[in-house]
């Protein structure tokens, strides 16, 4: 399982994320405070607040007052129905993603090997990048390492993590597993690699038609 802060699979909507977020929260702390929520789930304090509210008022939460002019938040029985309905959906989006992205994983890593393209570079810490991982490992291909300079970290699903793709030798090829800007990525990538052998899934809708150098 993933540990590591990093990009996620963005399988639900942001205003269904933060709700889900919210309401397990809840579930788990009943004297949370506003604040705590916005630092949780990474939102401004007024969204959090905003938040709060909506769910209240759907009849998702309830608040009682308790001493010291503090609130407790509890979750109501719709409030426990709207959370399984929501997990259910992220884990079913969750797994529509896993299986297209190993799927489009898969034929790049085919047509590695039918080029004879045998050391790979990933390009961007990330979901993406542990199930190319996975896939890898069926094709006559070596991972040698992820190029990621906002990576917080030194290594990725078992791979070493590099500033830069020039930090890293003897690349044949390079995959796009940026979620956060594959575009920029696979532009980069071309600045140190013949496009061609720049890869990205189809799902990402990468345009091939030139990175935008500086003139």
């Amino acid at each position: 399982m993933v540990t590591e802060s990093k990009p996620t699979i963005q399988a639900m909507d942001s205003e269904a994320e933060i709700t889900l977020g919210l309401l397990n929260a809840v579930e788990e702390n009943t004297s949370l405070t506003q604040r705590s929520v916005a630092k949780e789930l990474g939102i401004a304090l007024g969204l959090a607040n905003a938040y709060l509210k909506r769910c209240v008022k759907k009849g998702y939460i309830k608040v009682r007052q308790i001493p010291r002019n503090r609130y407790a938040y509890y979750l109501t029985p719709k409030g426990f129905a709207e959370k399984s309905r929501l997990t259910a959906e992220y884990l079913s989006q969750s797994f529509k993603f896993f299986r297209l992205a190993r799927g489009e994983c898969e034929d790049l890593f085919a047509l590695c090997a039918e080029h004879g393209w045998s050391n790979v570079a990933l390009i961007g810490v990330s979901d993406l990048g542990e199930i190319a991982t996975l896939c890898a490992r069926e094709f006559p291909v070596t991972l040698i390492g992820v190029a990621d300079a906002r990576a917080g970290t030194d290594s990725h699903a078992g791979l070493p993590v590099y500033r830069d793709l020039t930090d890293m030798d003897g690349i044949d090829a390079a995959m796009v597993t940026d979620l956060l800007n594959p575009q920029g990525a696979f532009e980069e990538a071309c600045r140190t690699l013949p496009p061609d052998r720049v890869l990205a899934p189809r799902f990402m809708r990468v345009s091939r038609q030139g990175p935008r150098l500086e003139k």
